[in-house]
């Protein structure tokens, strides 16, 4: 019950911190490094953004109801031809983690993953699981959200960023302490331009009315 009304209250509310940011925090604290966050409203986030995190992280966003199946399907038929398990879970896990829950791997975590997942789904738009996760995702050491992002890497607002500028942030996405949106390895930079097709092939900012 105290899950549903946190969560429930959260609908409309600016997050001030996320699990994952408020250890992050705690570590930046101890080393005395700069810790970059600022909550930005969905309406003064650059459409690119909403649209390149989607084109790199989960572009059936729109279709599912928190979890890609098809997606799952296909990273265990890889898994099973021998390849690397990969993950496969969707922006609104990827909420429902780094919101709630604490880092580690374990099976009560994974549950309360599902379980925090299905309630966003449930009480949360679209567009506000979306938001949240624009503003909470990590693009860099100790930098949170699109907004901290946009001013460290770009010196301009996230209502400014162009196309590429957010496929070169959604770029670094599945590690964002190894790849750099700064100083773009070959691979973030072939990943980038990969991102920036996705993004044509869905429709362009068109396709964030769906």
């Amino acid at each position: 019950m105290a899950s549903l009304v946190i969560v429930l209250a959260l609908r409309w509310l600016p997050l001030p911190t996320s699990s994952v940011m408020a250890q992050q925090w705690i570590k930046a604290t101890g080393e005395g490094a700069a810790f970059r966050y600022a909550w930005t409203p969905y309406a003064h986030i650059s459409p690119h953004a909403a649209l390149a995190v989607i084109a790199a992280e989960d572009q059936r966003f729109p279709d599912h109801y928190g979890f890609d199946f098809v997606e799952i399907r296909q990273a265990l038929e890889d898994q099973e031809e021998g390849q690397t398990l990969r993950g496969a879970s969707t922006l609104s896990q990827q909420v429902a983690k780094n919101l709630f829950l604490w880092s580690g791997r374990s099976l009560v975590r994974k549950g309360l993953e599902v379980w925090f997942t299905v309630l966003l789904e449930l009480l949360w738009s679209k567009q506000r699981i979306l938001e949240v996760y624009l503003n909470i995702a990590e693009f860099g050491e100790y930098t949170f959200g699109v907004e901290a992002a946009s001013r460290r890497f770009f010196n301009k607002s996230a209502a400014e960023l162009t196309a590429s500028d957010a496929a070169r942030l959604a770029a670094v996405l599945p590690n964002p302490l190894r790849y750099r949106v700064d100083q773009p390895s070959p691979h973030v930079r072939k990943r980038q331009r990969w991102i920036e097709r996705q993004m044509r092939q869905l429709g362009g900012v068109a396709y964030l009315d769906r």
